[in-house]
């Protein structure tokens, strides 16, 4: 094992380093692909917490632990994973791979980083449309519910304190809020009028459109000798090629259509379940800038108003799950294309064949791009450092996710509380459960994987009561 870009021979193995001891000052060893592909299958079991949670358990791992590569260099990838639609963490993984390894590398820590979680959800998935009428089942969800309210809500609130500091930042967001809420703008419309606000008010008023979001910065590092350090050379696959560009380029739209040529032979035509999700989640995987939160409204207006795959409350079901499972939230398109499949089969073929092969569509097609940009553009990234004239427009949609994620807390408070409709009696429990919810999130900071933990006691607890 070499150092990355140099030569020489290797120096000897030494004990992982832990954060309670002193980083030796040897250089650290260049992992091989299989050290690689062992730590992206661990990261992919233990990758709960959003990407905050998991962005940072990269960060101890691959900064402070094993020396994978350094503070300036980690932060640098995060930057551009942030300004790309799609999953930043999952992104940042694929992009730390391919540069320890090449196209192998980050093509195998991309997909470890989302296959526990892909096979957690169609499990589920299958138990939820086979057992979800058992009266357990339905108590829990009961609670699960209103307290997912609460967790959305605490994502645009984290999000607009992030991102809100300026009036017009904040105008922006009641605007997007109210386009999607009263006049059902489409997601896409409210993404492309974000950006042309934000790149005509960073030219008039460049203050007020600076980004000021992304997560909280990470701190800490050890500042000793890594292997991916600021001054390491580019190994040869990072270095910018106009040809190796275009062949990934080629590569991933060849991808992108023989896969749909398969689904158009298999599956009847370009009207049937798989051809249909196909294609919406290309669309959703190009318009994910701000995180999953933002792109869900999305999702939920094309899955549930425009193709019927699944009910606002199933969809509520799969963001609690999602939340609760290993991987990024966007995971919750494995769900959706799930139940999908199992509701509007493709005909002829056997339910359960159809839902597996929709989850496995839904998920192929929301990733295949972000592979593409960091593969394509990593190199181009390498080369340049900063992209400035990015900021003004990403801070503008940045706004406008702040008042979509609001759009999608009020959807879900409504099936919540009214569950029957909104003629109905309110549910007395969901307006408890939320409130309660509401007051862990914005007062005690509670984690996820515990509030609906105790949701779903209190659910099933109050089903026993009734």
């Amino acid at each position: 094992m070499t150092r990355l870009g140099q030569g020489g021979s290797a120096p000897p193995q030494r004990p992982p380093v832990t954060s309670e001891g002193a980083l030796p000052a040897e250089l650290p060893v260049t992992p091989t692909l299989r050290e690689a592909l062992r730590f992206w299958t661990w990261l992919g079991f233990v990758s709960f917490g959003g990407p905050a949670g998991q962005i940072a358990v990269m960060h101890r791992e691959l900064v402070d632990g094993r020396r994978w590569i350094s503070e300036k260099r980690f932060l640098h990838a995060l930057q551009y994973c942030m300004v790309l639609p799609g999953p930043e963490a999952q992104q940042l993984a694929t992009y730390i791979g391919w540069l320890l390894h090449g196209t192998i590398g980050g093509i195998a820590a991309g997909a470890l980083f989302v296959l526990p979680s892909l096979g957690m959800l169609i499990g589920l998935a299958w138990l939820y449309v086979a057992h979800g009428d058992l009266p357990v089942v339905t108590a829990v969800l009961s609670g699960v519910r209103p307290a997912v309210v609460a967790v959305v809500l605490g994502a645009a609130w984290r999000i607009g304190k992030r991102t809100l500091r300026h009036p017009a930042l904040v105008a922006l967001a009641v605007a997007a809020f109210v386009g999607i809420y009263v006049f059902d703008v489409p997601f896409p419309w409210i993404v492309l009028g974000a950006a042309l606000v934000g790149a005509v008010g960073g030219r008039l008023a460049p203050g007020a459109f600076a980004v000021g979001g992304g997560h909280a910065p990470v701190t800490g590092g050890p500042g000793g000798a890594a292997v991916l350090d600021h001054d390491t050379p580019l190994p040869a696959w990072a270095r910018f090629s106009p040809a190796r560009l275009a062949m990934q380029g080629a590569t991933a739209l060849a991808m992108w259509g023989v896969a749909y040529g398969g689904l158009l032979a298999a599956a009847g035509g370009g009207e049937s379940t798989l051809a249909r999700m196909a294609r919406f989640f290309t669309q959703a995987a190009l318009l994910t800038f701000g995180g999953a939160y933002a792109v869900l409204p999305y999702v939920y207006q094309g899955a549930v108003d425009t193709h019927g795959w699944l009910q606002g409350p199933q969809m509520m079901d799969g963001l609690a799950l999602g939340e609760a499972t290993p991987g990024p939230l966007i995971m919750v398109v494995t769900w959706v294309g799930f139940l999908g499949g199992w509701q509007v089969p493709v005909p002829g073929w056997p339910v359960a064949l159809s839902a597996v092969a929709a989850a496995l569509v839904a998920t192929f097609y929301t990733f295949l791009p972000s592979f593409l940009f960091i593969l394509a553009g990593g190199p181009l990234v390498e080369a340049t450092r900063d992209m400035p004239r990015l900021s003004a427009p990403l801070a503008g949609v940045t706004a406008a996710v702040v008042g979509v994620i609001v759009n999608l807390a009020v959807f879900f408070a409504v099936h919540a509380i009214f569950p029957h409709g909104t003629g109905a009696a309110p549910d007395l429990l969901a307006i408890v459960v939320g409130i309660g919810a509401g007051v862990a999130v914005f007062r005690y900071d509670a984690g996820v994987m515990k509030l609906l933990l105790v949701a779903a006691f209190v659910g099933w607890i109050a089903s026993l009561v009734r």
